[in-house]
């Protein structure tokens, strides 16, 4: 297969490197390109002499993704340069723009073909049948099926958005092809005239697809909600380190598949020395660098040996729990006086949680009036950035 063939040559095994991806992303644009070149005119040729205009638009349509092969070309070879003063990042988000650009091409493609479409329906016209049409469509529907899955596999192999794009694309060919296929079937067989109503469908159908495509890319652009799995295994991965008894506040800022850059709290013991604790930190985020992951930590000291303090948290844990299930707390610490004390912490209140700051405030300090009347809650609310 060719998309497995591409990708040893590139020596891509695991996570593909920025060099890796350049690679990979030159050899699939260069086959997107003589393809899509090779089917539009093809098309354009029988759509003018069997007076198709479906025909004619797809053809149009796969002149436009060769040049949708082109912009991945450029976004794979300019996503590839280093970082530099303006950009400490790197470079690797101007793949997501080179998706919403595709995007906005399958947009602007299934307006025209809506607009051409629609005309056919108002003003309708005898389709020429001949073999050679169907040969033609046949062998098109063929090869958007094999690009299409040489764009999944390359792109899985260097998770790459603009390929996943530009798969989606090729699917959408196929299914514009096939109705173009069949409605010329059915004019032939039938004398039922669906030119103009099939080419409508399908652009409604593009549509969809090129909006789904835009609103991909334009998460990844704003910032979106790392993945669970990923989540769970850098927590797990933390917190398997001795000495390091929970982590919290975790953040995922994503540059580009290359380009992850994290931010955790760790919950350290704290009568253990400080700079015993430090080379701890030092060391997990040394291990997670060598897996490309830049990691920082900021150490929260924890008292593990007081027991009224461990009660106070565990209840105050429980009493939250009353609310919801999904509130949590955590950087529990007490300063306790003779006069008052106050219960310092941080509340997590998830997105799907709707309960008011206010509400979450009174109920604890009723619960910890009850237990005492010195007692004072201090809290911190925030949201959950890891989604």
């Amino acid at each position: 297969m060719l998309s497995k063939f591409i990708l040893k040559k590139a020596n891509v095994q695991g996570k593909a490197t920025a060099e890796q991806r350049e690679q990979v992303g030159k050899m699939t644009s260069y086959v997107g390109i003589a393809l899509n070149i090779a089917l539009s005119v093809m098309k354009m040729i029988s759509g003018l002499i069997f007076h198709s205009v479906s025909i004619l638009a797809d053809g149009v349509n796969n002149l436009s993704d060769a040049g949708n092969s082109l912009i991945l070309l450029i976004s794979f070879k300019l996503s590839s340069k280093e970082a530099d003063a303006e950009h400490p990042f790197g470079h690797e988000r101007i793949e997501y723009l080179a998706s919403c650009i595709v995007a906005l091409s399958i947009l602007l493609l299934s307006v025209e073909l809506f607009r051409s479409s629609f005309d056919k329906i108002l003003h309708p016209s005898d389709i020429d049948f001949s073999i050679l049409l169907v040969v033609v469509l046949g062998v098109s529907i063929l090869g958007k099926l094999l690009l299409y899955k040489f764009y999944k596999d390359c792109a899985k192999g260097i998770d790459s958005t603009v390929l996943e794009a530009s798969a989606q694309d090729s699917i959408n060919d196929v299914y514009s092809t096939t109705a173009v296929l069949i409605s010329t079937l059915l004019f032939r067989f039938m004398n039922i005239n669906l030119d103009g109503y099939m080419g409508v469908a399908v652009a409604i159908l593009i549509f969809i697809s090129g909006i789904s495509i835009m609103k991909d890319a334009a998460n990844k652009i704003l910032g979106e909600a790392p993945d669970k799995d990923f989540v769970a295994s850098m927590e797990k991965k933390i917190c398997s380190y001795p000495g390091i008894y929970g982590i919290h506040d975790l953040m995922v800022h994503s540059y580009g598949p290359n380009r992850c850059f994290v931010s955790a709290h760790a919950e350290v013991d704290s009568k253990v020395d400080i700079l015993v604790s430090h080379d701890l930190i030092d060391r997990i985020e040394k291990d997670f660098l060598e897996e490309g992951i830049h990691l920082v930590i900021h150490l929260d000291p924890i008292v593990l040996d007081n027991p009224l303090i461990n009660q106070l948290k565990e209840e105050v844990s429980a009493s939250v729990k009353e609310l919801s299930e999904d509130l949590k707390i955590h950087d529990f610490r007490a300063v306790l006086g003779k006069t008052h004390s106050n219960l310092i912490f941080d509340c997590v209140i998830p997105y799907s949680c709707h309960i008011k700051q206010e509400e979450i405030e009174k109920h604890l300090q009723e619960m910890l009036s009850k237990k005492k009347e010195t007692y004072y809650c201090v809290i911190t609310f925030e949201r959950p950035y890891n989604g």
